[in-house]
């Protein structure tokens, strides 16, 4: 039996309360709404963690960052941690990445057979947070709300020139496997940095925008001795002190996160494009690695469990799967799973390890048991955060902070913690203890400890010296490419062209 084609696009930093179920009606992103109607539309779907690398981490390879040891942003993801391209690859795919995957450590391919651009972000250990120093903020590299006051319009940028060559290569290798030069079935992995900050859009997706209804957020931000105390250190890293956040300021910076959302679109939509051109066929899934809060009761960026935060869009495109939505909770550790049953592939080897589960019994009608669980381990946090979402509940525990419980259907934003209502009692019991069997964190908190000290060591050492970069470095050979004289032209040429001449 052929397997089929997979093309997983993944984005960064997308508020899955915008797609609800597909792309919000208000949302300028026709490819998208496209890709929807043709979907399975997950519309409770939560990242493992809310935060770039560990989030990704766990996308790839099924595991909780305490499986996975990617705690935070500069935590190494092993080697021996089989990923969606490993078990895909062992079983024949031929498997490419164009885009950004946040790996951290010398490995920089993770079961790829190739990758087509270099990281946005760095290899190496230099983000490691300091659970030692609580307060410290590492004005280097941790966010800040300049993301928010200067936001607005750009016709370039950092990202945008990112972005821009993931859609070329992706494209590129699209019409590349149309070739066939290579019989096997074929895993492309696409994954663009937008729409995450900075909050700056081209003016031709910013202009899309101008009369939106959604520039404000539902909830005003809110007194920071009101939020409860991960939040506050979440302002605290943030530098929030420092800047005077005005409404134009939210408006204008939630306008370029929705015109980058068209930017996307576009985007995606060359692809797709490039797809229909070459008449290949391919399940198709997106996803985003985690949320943002885009002011919502004063919150920007991610790394906390609250909606915006931790939602994601996930959407399932696949021959046998009528397109429906499901309002199920499911996690994006449910992607590895799901990746290997529509492939095929027995993961029984790693069965018992892993903790996502396939989407297809849920996606094909089926009931859904199993809490979905997150954490938090990285900047902005002092000790580790873990959450579980079952039901309609929402229940948080860390051992600093009093414990969060939401019921999400009667309370969509998160505004009244029923931990110390009686009525709730029952609930609250019966989610921590879940929790508890899940989750010792003491030692939780020990092992990111162990880790961060680790790490501090090593990347202080490597920086004296003589320094050699894990970041990933494309290979281009030239003399591979186009016409050279150990080619035979009329050979070339017909190679390289689809569809192939009389």
């Amino acid at each position: 039996m052929t397997k089929p084609n997979i093309l997983i696009v993944m984005v960064d930093q997308l508020n899955g309360t915008l797609f609800p179920d597909g792309p919000a009606d208000w949302l300028h992103a026709p490819n998208l709404k496209a890709l929807a109607a043709r979907s399975v539309r997950f519309a409770n779907a939560y990242t493992a963690s809310p935060l770039c690398a560990p989030g990704r981490a766990s996308f790839m390879s099924g595991l909780l960052p305490r499986r996975t040891r990617v705690y935070d942003n500069a935590a190494e993801f092993a080697s021996d941690i089989p990923t969606y391209a490993h078990h895909l690859r062992r079983a024949g795919y031929q498997t490419a990445l164009s885009g950004k995957m946040h790996f951290v450590g010398p490995d920089q391919m993770h079961g790829f057979e190739e990758r087509l651009t270099t990281d946005i972000y760095p290899a190496d250990f230099g983000w490691t947070p300091d659970y030692r120093k609580p307060g410290e903020r590492i004005d280097w590299w941790y966010h800040n709300m300049g993301s928010v006051t200067g936001a607005g319009v750009a016709e370039i940028s950092n990202q945008m020139e990112y972005d821009d060559e993931v859609a070329y290569h992706a494209t590129r290798k699209v019409y590349d496997l149309a070739r066939g030069h290579d019989d096997r079935p074929w895993c492309l992995t696409v994954s663009f940095t937008h729409p995450h900050d900075p909050y700056v859009a081209r003016k031709k997706y910013w202009d899309l925008y101008e009369d939106c209804e959604h520039l404000l957020p539902d909830v005003a931000a809110m007194e920071y001795d009101d939020h409860d105390p991960h939040a506050q250190r979440i302002f605290d890293a943030n530098d929030w002190r420092n800047f005077d956040i005005t409404d134009e300021d939210i408006r204008r910076s939630r306008r370029a996160y929705f015109a980058n959302i068209s930017y996307l679109d576009d985007k995606i939509g060359e692809i797709f494009e490039a797809l229909e051109n070459t008449r290949q066929e391919a399940i198709i899934l997106f996803v985003s690695d985690h949320g943002d809060m885009l002011g919502e009761r004063g919150l920007w960026f991610k790394m906390n469990f609250y909606e915006g935060s931790a939602r994601v869009p996930l959407m399932v495109c696949a021959p046998g799967l009528a397109p429906a939505r499901i309002d199920a909770p499911v996690s994006t550790l449910d992607v590895t799973p799901t990746l290997a049953d529509l492939a095929g592939v027995s993961l029984e080897e790693i069965t018992p390890w892993v903790d996502g589960e396939s989407l297809l019994p849920v996606a094909r009608g089926g009931d859904r048991e199993s809490p979905v669980a997150m954490e938090y381990a990285a900047e902005g946090s002092y000790a580790p955060l873990v959450h579980l979402r079952y039901g309609p509940w929402k229940y948080t525990r860390c051992a600093l902070d009093p414990d969060q419980l939401f019921n999400i259907d009667d309370d969509p934003h998160e505004l009244t913690n029923l931990a110390d209502d009686p009525a709730h009692a029952a609930t609250l019991t019966s989610l921590r203890a879940k929790s508890e069997a899940r989750w010792d964190l003491a030692a939780y908190d020990a092992e990111v400890r162990e880790s961060q000290a680790r790490r501090w060591v090593v990347y202080e050492a490597l920086r004296n010296g003589a320094y050699f970069p894990w970041d990933y470095q494309p290979l281009q050979q030239a003399s591979e490419r186009y016409m050279r004289n150990h080619m035979n032209l009329d050979t070339l040429e017909e190679g390289q062209r689809f569809p192939r001449g009389e």
